[in-house]
């Protein structure tokens, strides 16, 4: 028999690697290279500890638990993408976009950036309000205004203090 072969029937009913493995072992290949600087034994304790529960989730037979584990890793990951995804569509979209929170379900909704009063529908929970929106010129000098303030504030005391 091959050693394919072998690994094969050795590992049929067992869950194998996902996504959380692959982040666990990329987890453990940075925290050596930190350690590697440092030298530090509680970082490679918590190295040592992430591969043994790797290779434990990896040759598991609980296939269900395990797929359970990831799925909640999934979602977890997915929530701190998006978190990301929405701020760069922010800072994309900054003269041409405006990005406001829904007052009922605090959904995030796009609206196009003219300034005025707009009559909006919440796409999630079909929520009627209205929403007012300076113009990008008058955001940007608002934005200014206040930093000069804040650098004036900062000079007085520095001056008087």
């Amino acid at each position: 028999m091959k050693f394919r072969e072998k690994l094969a029937s050795f590992m049929y009913g067992r869950y194998g690697n996902d996504q959380l493995g692959n982040f666990m072992m990329w987890t453990y290949v940075v925290l050596l290279i930190i350690n590697l600087f440092v030298s530090s034994v509680t970082l490679y304790t918590l190295s040592i500890i992430l591969v043994c529960l790797t290779v434990f989730r990896m040759f598991s037979r609980n296939v269900n638990a395990r797929n359970k584990e990831n799925l909640k890793f999934l979602a977890i990951r997915k929530k701190f993408l998006s978190f990301f995804k929405l701020q760069f569509d922010r800072t994309r979209d900054m003269r041409r976009k405006v990005y406001k929170k829904c007052p009922s379900c605090k959904a995030v909704v796009r609206l196009p950036r003219k300034s005025g009063k707009h009559a909006v529908v919440c796409p999630s929970c079909k929520n009627r309000f209205s929403m007012k929106i300076m113009p990008f010129a008058a955001l940007l000098s608002l934005i200014i205004t206040i930093f000069l303030a804040l650098i004036a504030l900062i000079v007085l005391l520095i001056i008087f203090i």
